[in-house]
Parts: C-alpha cells; structure tokens; sequence
C-alpha cells in the first residue's frame, strides 16, 4: 500500500496556527467551492442535448447531433484515463482549477461561429469535465476524510441539480436571448464562477509536495468490481436519458408527458444522493445497501417491460431511486483507498473504463429495440444487468483497503462522522 505522509503537519508548511474563526470561513468556503463546481459537471451535455432539435432546424445535421450526442460520454472515458498523469505533474487541487479553465475554454469555444467550433468546443468542454469528475473524489478524500459520505451525497446531488438546470432552462434562456449561441455560451459564466471559487484552494500547495504515485489497480479484484460497478450504473443512466421518453412515447403517452417522466424519475432521485451516501460510510459493508437500490432498478425495467402504461409513474419513481447507486460507488472509491493518490487512481480506472462500457448501453438498447420492434427484450437485458450489478457491488462493497487488501476494523467505517 502506498505510504502516507501528510505535509500539511510539518512545521515548514505552516508559521502559526490559524484561529477558530478562520478555520471556519477556509471550511464554508471550501463547502461552497466543491459544490459550485458540482455544479458544473453536467451543464455542458445537458443544456446541449435540449437544444439538437434547435441546431437541427439550424441546419446542423444529423450525422452531427448524433456525434454531439455520444461524444460527452467517449470524452469522459479517454480523457478521464488521463487524469493520473495530470495530478502527478502538477497536484489534484491544481489539476482541477486546470480542468475548470478548460471547461470554460470549450464553453465559450463552442459557441464561436460554425459546425467545427460545435464539435470542438464541445470536446474541450468534455474533457475538462472528464478530468473534474476523476479529481473530484479524491479531492473529497483529502479535504474532508471525517466527512467523505456527507461530501460524496452534496456534491453527487448538487451535479445531478446542475443536470436538471441545464436542460431545463437552456431552451428558455435561448428564447428570451434570440439566440442559441447565447443560450448555450452564457453557462460559462457560471463555470468560470466555479473557476474563480476554486482558485484559492488550488495555490501554494502542490508546489510544496510531490503528488505519491497510487496504488497498482489493474490486477486488484476490489478495483475491478469497484470499476464494474461504476460501468453498470453509468449504463443503467445513459439507456434512462436516452430511451425512457421513447419507451412511454410507444406506450401512448405524449411527447411532453414522456419527457415529464423522466424528469420526475431523475427528480426523485435526488434526495436519494443525499441520503445514499451517508448511510453507506456508517456500514462495514455497502454491498446491501447496492443490491437495495439495484433491486428498485431491476423491479422498474422490469415493469417497462411488462406494463409500461398502467405503471408509469411508479416505474419513473423507482428508476430514479435505483440512480442513486451512483453516489454510493463514488463513495466506495474513496473508502476503499487509504490516500488521495490511491483515490485519484481508482477513480481514473473506474471511469474512465466504466464511461466506455456505459457508452455501448445507450446503442444496444437501440439496435435491440429496432429488431424485435418492442422494447420487452431490451428490458429484459437491463434486468439482467441488474444482476450483474448486485453480484460485483457486493465485491465493492466489502470492507477491505486496496493495496493492504485488509479488512477494515468494524470501527473505522461506523465512527465515520457524517
């Protein structure tokens, strides 16, 4: 297992003990940072994706909104994969002051005049997000180690808002502008609020102290679950974003109360995200409390298949409490490394492959439906996958550090202040 050695102790880090008062405004502040920059980790693909239609009626083509489409999630995959490099060079909290000035870049980028600048921007933007989403737990580790499932649930439901905003109120923001441009290029406003936030937490540190190279993950089992485990719920997502609409849209409901269900579906899962996570860091083993919420996932498909009208909105509702796996594996993370580098290189494994496997859910689900012309054999496929999931969450889930590959005392876990 990779050494610890905390420099922030030594007495060349620090001349005089900060008071009380200070410790406290340096704790809002960096609360208020992390969560700002939550915030920002889906606005990109979100405010985007409600605006195709749009930028079809503009003439971009089809080729090109599906490559709009499917490039976030690639993008979250291939450049999360470099994350490790970033953060030995120059530190995570500097890697993600970096990773915000580029998805200020490519926010602004993307909005400059043509199809290429689209693409290009919308890249650049990804890939800052890519590298944000890989640092963020780690970040999360390092700050606040009394307080990871507190932390993991805020910042889980504050992106999942960030979500929801970018959607909902892109189209809005572009009629009141005249302007698509403008509809999605003033988001950067908000990231490089994100930016600015962050900026004080990201100097003087990294120069001080080498960043540890992390544990060896390839040829952990714990990291391989843990990995899995990201992949299955990232593909449970994408399918719900992508499909959902469509699968009540052929039950017979109408566009716009299709889209209403998947809103309630996410909506609902949001307190979940904040809950999920402070559950999960109070037990030995987060395996139960997975295979719980992959159940309400596995019951919702299922439904979908079955009787997707009469059971609409409970199916929404228990689709969007399963999502909350989401932050329990960001979680597992972070309790299953012992320093922030471990973390930064379990969350650069788990992403960036989870991402890929995730990006081929979304076109099978497609391809299967176009073949048997129902959506009752692609359901049944993500039952399946649901088994899968509750299988490698409770090798996830168990109580072990990677590295030492010990079981944790029943103490550490439970006395985990929230």
């Amino acid at each position: 297992m990779a050494t610890i050695v905390d420099l922030r102790s030594s007495g060349a880090d620090v001349a005089t003990a900060p008071s009380s008062q200070s410790r406290t405004r340096v704790g809002v502040g960096l609360v208020a940072a992390v969560l700002l920059v939550a915030f920002n980790l889906r606005i990109a693909v979100t405010s985007l994706g409600a605006l195709l239609d749009h930028l079809g009626d503009l003439g971009v083509s089809p080729a090109t909104q599906g490559l709009l489409t499917s490039l976030p999630v690639l993008c979250f995959a291939l450049v999360g994969a470099t994350a490790m490099a970033v953060t030995r060079r120059i530190g995570v909290d500097r890697g993600l002051g970096l990773a915000l000035v580029v998805l200020t870049a490519g926010l602004v980028l993307r909005v400059l005049d043509g199809t290429p600048a689209l693409l290009a921007g919308t890249f650049v933007a990804c890939s800052g997000i890519a590298l944000a989403n890989v640092l963020i737990p780690a970040i999360v580790k390092e700050h606040f180690p009394g307080k990871v499932g507190a932390m993991t649930g805020a910042y889980t439901a504050v992106l999942s808002l960030g979500s929801a905003a970018g959607a909902a109120v892109a189209v809005p923001l572009t009629t009141a502008t005249g302007s698509w441009r403008l509809g999605l290029g003033l988001w950067a406003i908000v990231a490089l609020a994100a930016a600015l936030a962050w900026a004080p937490f990201a100097r003087g540190r990294s120069d001080r102290r080498q960043v540890p190279r992390g544990a060896s993950m390839w040829r952990n089992p714990t990291a391989w679950a843990v990995t899995l485990l990201f992949g299955t719920q990232s593909t449970f997502a994408y399918v719900m974003m992508s499909w959902l609409p469509s699968v009540y849209a052929d039950a017979g409901f109408s566009a716009e109360k299709a889209g209403l269900l998947l809103a309630v579906s996410i909506t609902l899962g949001v307190p979940l995200f904040f809950l999920a996570p402070s559950i999960a860091g109070r037990v030995r083993h987060q395996g139960h409390l997975i295979a719980a919420l992959t159940v309400m996932s596995i019951v919702g498909w299922a439904g979908l298949g079955l009787a997707p009208a009469s059971g609409a909105w409970l199916w929404a509702a228990l689709l969007g409490a399963g999502g909350a796996v989401f932050p329990v594996v960001l979680l597992c993370v972070a309790l299953r490394t012992a320093s922030s580098a471990d973390t930064a290189a379990l969350s650069t494994m788990s992403q960036s492959l989870g991402y890929l496997i995730a990006a081929s859910g979304p076109f099978l689900v497609g391809m299967l439906h176009h073949a048997t012309g129902g959506w009752g054999v692609p359901c049944a496929l993500l039952v399946g996958l649901g088994v899968v999931q509750i299988a490698v969450g409770y090798r996830a889930g168990r109580p072990v550090v990677i590295g030492a590959q010990t079981r944790l005392p029943k103490q550490r876990l439970s006395s985990l202040p929230q």
